[in-house]
């Protein structure tokens, strides 16, 4: 079903390609010849997503033109983009000809270039403003990217609130939001498309990135228990405007980014942005060696058809700093106060030269919007990626006492911070990860907005589709070579050592494929001038296959199928245009193949169920440049696996519960023209397992508090144009303490850091900017896992050169 659709879908896109030429060649710039194009009801998946809205209300047409007649929408375009007008057609044109596009002021698509704050977002499926969506939404804007100097993904999730790491394999397996994972198989996503491969996400071709917190299954389907990150691309527009950002700092750091956008006609521009960033050391014990390419043409622009293509590669060839170990603070210390390594550079690290995070990432898209004259639209969308990774690790753990074949150098006694020194042995684990992912997904959603019955409606209905399969390669030592990794010292970091890793063979160790479908709708009621009423239901249907490859080639298979239905409800109370209170409550799901895996036990388990209900308000300054968010929420796991992956040893009963709930808090823009602000903030008071089985490891007991969930966290960041020429700022991140996973019977400690920034104007295109972060050096456990941490990164000096031509 996924690959005939997405093959009709692929013939539909190709028809529109070859129409390009005839556009683009037109005698005439001024009137270019227009393409007929298929009509909206023989895209098939796009049909699909249109007819469903249309059955749902088969009055539809008949109220519109009963009760209020349709008014016409004119495609906005930014003033900046605003083109000369053509010259009237003369009364006697021939019949046929068709005249250039109309075109109207509106607001400026880069707003987010230029403002902390922003009013729209496009994560709930189509551009939305804020006030209208029932659910907390963070979103990070370009300006703050840049002024913050945010190169990753996870740099801009550790400068919001409420977002916590597990010490897994590049750092983005796992991210917890209100104490629930966003699993990077289902709840990250690039323009509103899911990105599930574990790679280190660069943000050189952001516009913005937006958090959605609760559950949203309702409109991505499977995972979304804390929320859902949403990286939003640049995408091309109608203005020439190209801008060039050199970077040197610490530890040898050099960043080079482009970005280039061109319009190549009326209607149609090009836009290229470009990256290549290496470092020797990055602050916390590895290096940065990547480049990335992004290149969309969009035309059609404010048409009644639209098109974008989009290509998008990232190449990481890093190093990995996979952890150090927990330490008693001296002899015959309790567990409860193991800590971190106090005395230890934050930049220092154990790992081997041979040690390795590469990965690839190369993904197309391509995107069709129609605009139907009586203001309705229809999104079409399809993307096909491939994604690589090749992961060579170190777990460093202490030496023991008694001296082992591959480990023959001990310590003397076991290490606590009394008996810790530069002779102190370690010992280098292994940690391999060689595995590529293929995807498709193909989307389509129709949006209309009509009135029935002296209600005033915004539907929203649409269909996807996905494919995904994954292989992970067994990496083994041949016989007559020897990998054994040598052991090192605590007073030697870095000490240059390596082993050949390319000598090890690869073979299929495990093979994973899924096919998934879901079918949602959603309206948005206005039920009274200041009240409206949200209604949304969607359904999955997801079937997967995992094949386990023995080291003699027996393959063992396990296969899954199931159907999930997911709901949303909300309400908004607007008694003016700057105010907006919510209420809402959703679900969410999520499927034993979420790790990409089935054994006998996960195979036969049902779907995870979570519910969220929140109660909040959005409300904006007289002026509009100052937006505040706050709101209270309740989170609950209904029936949790209770066993943790690593540790299972029975089967999978969906028995367990756990819930939390808290308070959100973000403010975001102007309190006056030269003082901006960025704040978000979470208090989580209440985690707590409600619900375990009896075998649960610490951690995951009933009545402890879910570990990965601090009780307060955040980030304020403000800056202030002091003169003309002159503009600086700073800001702090802080975490309360939290636990490890499986909660091994310690805590980290909390920590905060601060962040400093100065930027000169040169003229009104150049600019030189100053970064510190980290200013103390703070040492402090960022990712956790039960048997070691990775560390935040050390200060960081890094000096920015910024031109616009």
């Amino acid at each position: 079903m996924l690959a005939a659709s997405a093959f009709v879908f692929s013939l539909d896109f190709f028809h529109f390609l070859n129409l390009i030429p005839v556009t683009l060649m037109s005698s005439s710039p001024s009137r270019p010849i227009r393409p007929c194009l298929l009509h909206p009801s023989e895209l098939p998946l796009g049909a699909l997503a249109a007819g469903l809205g249309m059955l749902l209300t088969p009055w539809l047409v008949q109220a519109q033109s009963a009760e209020a007649p349709p008014v016409p929408v004119v495609p906005v375009v930014p003033a900046a983009q605003q083109q000369p007008p053509a010259a009237e057609a003369p009364a006697s044109a021939a019949a046929g000809t068709t005249l250039s596009p109309i075109r109207v002021k509106g607001a400026r698509e880069n707003a987010g270039k230029d403002s902390y704050r922003s009013g729209t977002t496009s994560v709930g499926k189509g551009q939305q403003d804020l006030r209208d969506v029932p659910q907390s939404i963070t979103v990070v804007t370009e300006k703050l990217i840049d002024d913050r100097r945010l190169d990753t993904l996870k740099d801009v999730l550790h400068n919001t609130a409420g977002v916590t790491f597990l010490a897994a394999e590049g750092g983005e397996e796992d991210i917890r939001l209100r104490g629930f994972s966003l699993a990077s198989t289902g709840d990250l996503f690039v323009d509103g498309l899911r990105d599930p491969a574990f790679y280190e996400r660069d943000t050189f071709n952001d516009e913005r990135v937006e958090l959605l917190r609760g559950s949203a299954s309702m409109l991505f389907g499977r995972g979304s228990t804390g929320g859902v990150v949403n990286q939003v691309s640049k995408q091309p527009k109608l203005v020439k405007e190209h801008e060039v950002q050199a970077s040197l700092g610490s530890h040898q750091y050099r960043r080079l980014t482009g970005d280039f956008n061109l319009p190549t006609s009326e209607d149609a521009a090009l836009r290229i942005n470009a990256m290549a960033n290496t470092a020797d050391n990055n602050g916390s014990g590895s290096a940065i060696d990547k480049k990335g390419l992004a290149a969309g043409y969009r035309w059609g622009i404010g048409s009644d058809n639209e098109f974008t293509a989009n290509l998008y590669h990232l190449q990481n060839r890093n190093g990995i700093n996979y952890g150090l170990p927990w330490i008693r603070p001296r002899a015959g210390a309790p567990v409860g106060e193991t800590t971190v390594l106090k005395d230890l550079d934050p930049a220092s690290g154990y790992s081997m030269a041979s040690d390795r995070n590469d990965g690839d990432v190369t993904h197309g898209t391509l995107r069709h919007v129609h605009r139907f004259d009586h203001g309705s639209e229809l999104s079409s969308v399809i993307r096909s990626g491939v994604y690589e990774r090749d992961q060579r690790a170190s777990t460093i753990r202490f030496a023991g006492t008694t001296p082992t074949a591959t480990n023959p150098l001990t310590n003397p006694v076991p290490v606590t911070l009394d008996t810790l020194g530069p002779n102190t042995v370690l010992n280098r684990g292994t940690q391999l990860k060689v595995q590529s992912l293929h995807t498709t997904y193909v989307q389509s959603d129709y949006k209309t907005r009509f009135q029935t019955g002296g209600l005033g409606h915004e539907l929203l209905t649409g269909v996807d589709a996905a494919q995904e399969k994954k292989e992970v390669k067994r990496a083994t030592t041949p016989p007559g070579v020897n990998l054994t990794k040598p052991q090192t010292f605590y007073g030697s970091p870095f000490d240059g050592a390596s082993i050949n890793e390319d000598a090890r063979l690869l073979s299929t160790a495990s093979r994973f494929k899924a096919e998934a479908y879901g079918v949602y709708v959603q309206d948005l009621v206005q039920v009274a001038p200041h009240w409206k009423l949200l209604g949304g239901l969607r359904y999955d249907h997801m079937d997967g296959r995992f094949d386990n490859v023995a080291v003699g080639g027996a393959v063992s298979t396990y296969e899954q199928k199931i159907s999930a239905w997911s709901r949303r409800f909300g309400a908004l109370y607007q008694p003016s245009d700057r105010h907006s209170f919510h209420v809402s409550y959703g679900t969410s799901f999520n499927t034993s193949g979420d790790t990409y895996s089935y054994n006998p036990l996960s195979a036969n388990t049902a779907p995870e169920r979570s519910e969220n209900l929140e109660v909040g308000a959005k409300i904006d300054s007289a002026n509009k440049r100052l937006s505040t968010r706050v709101a209270v929420f309740r989170s609950v796991k209904t029936n949790e696996r209770n066993t943790d992956v690593d540790t299972a040893s029975t089967a999978y009963l969906l028995s367990g519960k756990r819930h939390s709930a808290g308070v959100e808090l973000d403010v975001t823009g102007r309190l006056t023209p030269s003082w901006e602000v960025f704040g978000s903030y979470v208090w989580q008071p209440i985690a707590t397992i409600d619900q375990a089985s009896p075998t649960a490891v610490p951690g995951e007991r009933q009545g402890e508090r879910p570990w990965l969930t601090p009780r307060s966290s955040g980030t304020l960041w403000t800056t202030y144009q002091f003169t003309p020429k002159w503009r600086a700022g700073g800001g702090v991140n802080w975490r309360s303490s939290q636990t490890p996973n499986r909660n091994p019977g310690w805590a980290a400690e909390g920590y905060a850091t601060a962040d400093l920034m100065a930027q000169y104007f040169i003229n009104h295109k150049t600019t030189v900017q100053a970064n510190l972060s980290n200013v103390t050096n703070k040492l402090a456990a960022d990712a956790l896992y039960s048997g070691h941490y990775t560390p935040l990164p050390g200060r960081l000096l890094q000096f920015t050169l910024a031109t616009k031509f």
